[in-house]
């Protein structure tokens, strides 16, 4: 099968999208199928690189980090997918790559699929000051710009209640995006992970909380910094570690020296990709206060790594918090110190925990994911589209 897949990010940044879609691709070509992208470059410049097309754009960090607008419309490389005549094109960005995706299933009369990622009305504030205006934009536009798409896959059945809320006429399937759990099976051992703590500042005896993600305000961090601030008062043997970047990042550290947390709370920057596996094992617990996650990647990449989780109350966590077995969910803060509380005063539930978190993340492995992408082709390519169970 031909799979033409379009995408506003590729190379540009690491999240989830670029994870999913990654993971897809490659998964795709293990079983056999001829797969090419379409996104844009980092530069000035129309290119190619193997199977992937890049299209000249440009920057634009002062609407949000790491998004970029075409400035080209990228006839030739446009015209060379549409001869090449994909079986399927699945489109995973609403915004710029959508109309490359739209352009050439019109051409060629391949069936479009979309994968939709992100929770815009969590984002919307970044872009139109009034979060009313903002949302009842977003639901125009979501509906709009994807009426033209044979089915819309949903992570999971939280953004799914969304779609639905926007009126959205087109079938939706929900399949959880796969991610490759092999890096997430590399276990430290105890002496390297000791020595990591140390090298990070973090004491011996110490329970240690971690966040690991983009910086964002949607991210809510600042709550659990409030919180850990509360927790140390009678729990004093503990470390807060936060990994990773964002423009968020400034008013965390100033929160953290307004709280007297330094030393407490511990920053450590962007890490490897190739790496991350390492610091989730430097913990002994993830945390998280978001509610903007389609999925939550950095949940099940925690659970992968044997973390039991403590997170803010979510249905796309419904699939990987057991409650009481591998985590916790809470909704205030008095929830957040109880839970918190139990799991830093026993080691064997942690211990227990963790493993039960291994196993409920193996459901996300990748080629599961690829599976079921490949049925939703199958039947978009030959077929009315009917609900798979």
């Amino acid at each position: 099968m031909k799979v033409l897949i379009t995408t506003d990010l590729f190379t540009v940044t690491t999240n989830g999208v670029v994870t999913s879609v990654r993971n897809l691709m490659e998964e795709l070509e293990k079983k056999g199928h001829d797969v090419r992208v379409l996104t844009f470059s980092e530069d000035m410049k129309n290119h190619k690189e193997g199977n992937v097309y890049y299209i000249k754009s440009i920057p634009l960090d002062i609407v949000y980090p790491d998004v970029r607008m075409p400035m080209s419309n990228g006839n030739a490389l446009v015209e060379e997918l549409i001869a090449w005549k994909p079986d399927v094109i699945h489109s995973q960005c609403e915004f710029f790559s959508y109309h490359y995706a739209n352009r050439i299933a019109k051409h060629t009369g391949a069936p479009l699929v979309h994968t939709y990622h992100t929770m815009y009305e969590q984002y919307v504030t970044y872009v139109i000051p009034s979060e009313k205006i903002g949302k009842k934009f977003v639901r125009f536009f979501i509906r709009n710009r994807l009426k033209g798409a044979d089915v819309v896959v949903a992570p999971t059945n939280k953004v799914k209640e969304s779609l639905e809320g926007y009126d959205m006429k087109n079938a939706i399937r929900v399949v959880p995006s796969g991610i490759s759990l092999k890096q997430h099976h590399c276990r430290l051992t105890q002496e390297e992970r000791m020595q990591k703590r140390q090298e990070l500042g973090i004491p011996k005896d110490h329970s240690v909380l971690l966040n690991l993600g983009r910086l964002g305000t949607e991210k809510n961090l600042g709550e659990l910094v409030e919180f850990f601030a509360e927790a140390l008062k009678e729990n004093p043997q503990m470390t807060f570690l936060i990994v990773g970047d964002g423009p968020d990042k400034a008013h965390l550290e100033q929160l953290v020296a307004k709280l007297g947390l330094q030393g407490r709370v511990i920053f450590t920057g962007m890490v490897a990709p190739s790496q991350v596996q390492e610091y989730y094992q430097l913990a002994d617990l993830f945390v998280s206060a978001s509610t903007s996650e389609t999925q939550g990647l950095t949940y099940i990449e925690a659970a992968a790594n044997g973390l039991p989780l403590l997170c803010r109350e979510d249905m796309c966590l419904c699939d990987i918090i057991e409650e009481g077995r591998n985590g916790y969910q809470y909704t205030t803060r008095e929830e957040f110190l109880e839970k918190l509380k139990l799991v830093t005063s026993d080691a064997q539930w942690r211990k227990d925990a963790g493993a039960l978190s291994e196993q409920i993340a193996m459901k996300f492995d990748k080629s599961y994911f690829a599976d079921t992408i490949e049925d939703i082709y199958e039947i978009v390519r030959g077929a009315e589209f009917v609900e798979v169970e």
